[in-house]
């Protein structure tokens, strides 16, 4: 077997580390709290990895209670985190990754083979069966070595596999769930991070504790504590008055007032997150959505660079796809004109001259106030739309469920490249595609068998040409996302981990009085 080169070096330098790590004076005792305000609502689901959504809000929780065999670190968007080294066969057909030494869960228990084959088979998560469907076998070789055998050679196992793109790399105790259950696991989660569950009020805050155990370094602060406050401007307050030192999501006229407030700080995170409209109905054609001019007239509404500059102060970059522009394989559209006058041409032209009754448009939680910009832009040209204000737990079960119509504004930080965002959304199995064109599904699978690089890329950018010349998504705006931060803690941003809202947990330090 041979060491895959692009991350030669990032194993290298993580087991020099550890072997400094090793060697370095004991850390001192963990102290003190450090409290965030937080824009959504942490749920239950969020303490186990094996329903990972593909999105980035459950990293929130992952990268504190949990670890992963590989996973983006600073420095590194593919780091070796409990794996200390893993190696890809010259045929591409196996995968065997070596585990660290004396890497404890929470519990006590050591993390072996036996619970990565584990973590693997039971994960039902986004992608899910595309990863089970290339996977031949999961074999322990020993406690400390797990072999992955593919059916064929497929370029993107490490992309869906090694980044949070699934949640089938984060390692969770065997013993420990077959004892309590799914559901008792959700309820008292064990793992191998830095942090431990103390407390959880579902919707209203969760407690974690400092793990000393934690391999890669003892955290510094004792105690992390997450309030759920939804509300923008009082979260904002609660960053004023010192009652979190973290505030997310503080964007606008609030944004503003952080930049203008002494002792607070605005930081934006540079984020694989991406908001666009989905025409959920657009595969009916009994629906005005299943009219391309219809999709592109509603495109040709909306004031990309008033939500740029008025809601987040120009930390975003414009969007013209659903994929991010950071990620491999991205392919550069042509970015869509702010053009009322030619959207009422083009629903005037597909016979709406007065408009139409475009159904609900559902905004993922929190970002209503996006949705209610959005919705008065569609009326000015005749679309005319409900908003429909939901609750994350019951929008994403929607979402997933295909329970939604009309128009929903969706936002994903799905992790890896351009095929795990496009398999997500896009595809026939996808966990969230509202339907498939059969040219895409077709092109899709031929992508990921396709080993020579040059013509992969050709045919992953002809799929993303198909989708903007069917207008399947309105894309809006490549999220720069928008934090306060408050005088008691060191810059949160200071190593961070790529993809990621910030610094490692284990890393972030109080400033001393």
């Amino acid at each position: 077997m041979r060491m895959r080169s692009p991350y030669r070096l990032a194993v290298v330098l993580v087991l020099f580390a550890a072997t400094v790590a090793a060697h370095a004076p004991a850390a001192l005792a963990a102290e003190g709290t450090m409290k965030w305000g937080v824009h959504v609502s942490l749920t239950p689901a969020f303490f186990d990895p094996a329903d990972g959504t593909g999105t980035a809000l459950p990293l929130m929780v992952w990268y504190a209670v949990h670890d992963a065999l590989v996973r983006p670190l600073p420095g590194a968007r593919m780091g070796a985190a409990l794996a200390q080294s893993w190696q890809q066969s010259a045929d591409g057909l196996t995968y065997e990754f070596v585990l660290r030494k004396g890497v404890k869960f929470q519990n006590g228990d050591p993390v072996t083979a036996e619970d990565v084959k584990f973590s693997f088979e039971r994960y039902r998560g986004a992608s899910a069966t595309l990863l089970k469907a290339k996977v031949a076998a999961v074999e322990i070789v020993d406690p400390l070595r797990v072999r992955f055998r593919l059916k064929q050679p497929w370029p993107d196992f490490m992309t869906f596999y090694g980044t949070p793109a699934t949640g089938a790399a984060w390692i969770v105790p065997k013993k420990y769930v077959e004892k309590v259950g799914d559901e008792g696991f959700k309820r008292a989660p064990v793992g191998a991070g830095p942090y431990r569950l103390v407390s959880f009020k579902p919707g209203v805050e969760l407690v974690l504790e400092a793990f000393p155990g934690y391999w890669r370094k003892a955290p510094a602060i004792k105690t992390l504590v997450f309030k759920v406050i939804p509300d923008d401007a009082t979260r904002l307050a609660a960053l004023k008055t010192g009652e979190v030192d973290v505030a997310y999501g503080i964007a606008g006229t609030l944004a503003e007032e952080v930049k203008r407030t002494p002792g607070l700080a605005l930081k934006a995170a540079k984020i694989p997150v991406t908001n666009w409209m989905v025409f959920a109905d657009q595969a009916d054609p009994k629906s005005p959505w299943h009219d391309r001019r219809v999709r592109l007239a509603a495109n040709w509404s909306v004031n990309r660079e008033a939500i740029n500059s008025a809601g987040y102060l120009g930390l975003g970059t414009i969007s013209s796809s659903f994929i991010p522009h950071s990620m491999e394989y991205f392919w550069q559209p042509p970015l869509y004109p702010y053009d009322p006058k030619g959207a009422r041409a083009l629903l005037a032209e597909a016979g709406y001259p007065n408009g139409f009754d475009g159904g609900e448009l559902t905004p993922f939680p929190p970002y209503n106030s996006m949705g209610e910009a959005i919705a008065g832009w569609l009326q000015a040209v005749g679309i005319r739309l409900r908003l429909r204000a939901m609750e994350r737990g019951a929008f994403m079960t929607a979402w997933r469920e295909k329970k939604l119509h009309g128009v929903v504004l969706t936002i994903s930080g799905v992790s890896g490249n351009a095929a795990t965002r496009l398999e997500s959304f896009v595809t026939k199995n996808g966990a969230f595609a509202f339907g498939a064109l059969p040219e895409v599904d077709d092109l899709f699978h031929r992508q990921a068998k396709e080993l020579d690089r040059k013509k992969r890329e050709a045919i992953l950018f002809q799929i993303q040409r198909i989708l903007q010349e069917q207008v399947t998504q309105a894309p809006v705006y490549h999220l720069g996302f928008p934090t306060g931060i408050g005088p008691r803690v060191e810059d949160i941003l200071a190593t961070p981990i790529p993809g990621f809202y910030m610094s490692p947990y284990e890393d972030l330090k109080l400033k001393k009085p």
